[in-house]
């Protein structure tokens, strides 16, 4: 199936898939998202994971929605609505903003950038991409946002945008070596990790990292398992990353990847957040073909 086509399709409704029955997987159930969505712009923020946009159903209905989550209490708060509805886009917070990129929009769109500050309550739009973008990657890194790859017009990307808040303008970055869509990116020890993701009908094990002072991209570890439409985060001298029922471990000690205890709900188009030494999951479309509102955390005090 081609990943575009996936996007367009969306998920079905319906209940969510059955948990796989792995007591000892160390994954739990925490409070759900108030409704089923996949292909999600989310960042954490202040120890708070945001959540915006999104689709549902079978036509992928573009959803506005926002909603917060407290790991302290395990609850959601409903916030503003998105200007406009948004699925596919990207999330990331810098300097005390939450940042919605791209992703398709009922009338198309692909180059808005919203921007939430929680002191006001309030979104902005800020200077929209120099191009239409969805299934990017962006990351946060040296006071800067990174725009990386993506699709648009029936093919995957390469391109780098690079967005400095101080004068709300964008550049042009070092290109990804190869067109790349649906991969996970972390800021990694002052480097950029793009992790598997989809070229063609091709599900990729490719790991490329970005010097920015140099400028210059490098293979990385390549991953034991293709991944694409995964959930990255790195976690001190880690980067662990979720696919359906692939939970693979980056080591930086070691140099390699292990594999984690999986999820109890396979799903990809999920997003993955560390805070106060737990992992959280969430949301999705599960390998059924279903949006989920579930929301899952993995305790790593105990070396997983």
């Amino acid at each position: 199936m081609v990943l575009a086509a996936a996007v367009l399709a969306g998920c079905a409704g319906g209940k969510d898939e059955a948990a796989r029955p792995d007591a000892a997987s160390g994954w739990r159930f925490t409070t759900p998202m108030a409704n089923r969505r996949s292909y999600v712009a989310a960042a954490e923020l202040g120890g708070k994971i945001y959540v915006a946009g999104g689709m549902v159903g079978d036509l992928g209905r573009h959803l506005d929605r926002v909603q917060r989550f407290d790991p302290r209490t395990a609850t959601w708060s409903t916030l503003p609505r998105l200007p406009e509805p948004v699925r596919a886009g990207a999330g990331e917070a810098l300097d005390g903003r939450f940042y919605v990129i791209g992703g398709t929009t009922p009338d198309g769109g692909g180059r808005q950038v919203f921007a939430y500050d929680p002191g006001r309550r309030a979104w902005s739009r800020v200077t929209p991409l120099p191009v239409r973008r969805y299934n990017h990657s962006a990351v946060a890194l040296g006071g800067r946002l990174y725009v990386l790859g993506g699709y648009v017009d029936g093919r995957e990307r390469n391109e780098v945008f690079v967005y400095d808040p101080a004068t709300n303008r964008w550049s042009r970055g070092p290109s990804l070596p190869r067109p790349t869509h649906a991969f996970g990116a972390v800021p990694f020890r002052g480097e950029i990790w793009a992790i598997g993701g989809r070229r063609g009908e091709q599900r990729l094990r490719e790991v490329w990292i970005l010097n920015p002072r140099t400028g210059r991209w490098r293979r990385g570890p390549t991953l034991p398992k293709p991944m694409e439409l995964l959930g990255a985060e790195a976690v001190g001298d880690e980067i662990h990353a979720v696919w359906e029922h692939t939970y693979q471990i980056y080591d930086a000690g070691t140099g390699r990847w292990r594999s984690g205890p999986p999820p109890l709900v396979a799903r990809h188009a999920l997003s993955l957040f560390a805070i106060g030494g737990n992992l959280y999951a969430v949301g999705g479309c599960t390998t059924k073909l279903r949006d989920t509102a579930v929301v899952e955390r993995l305790s790593l005090a105990n070396g997983v």
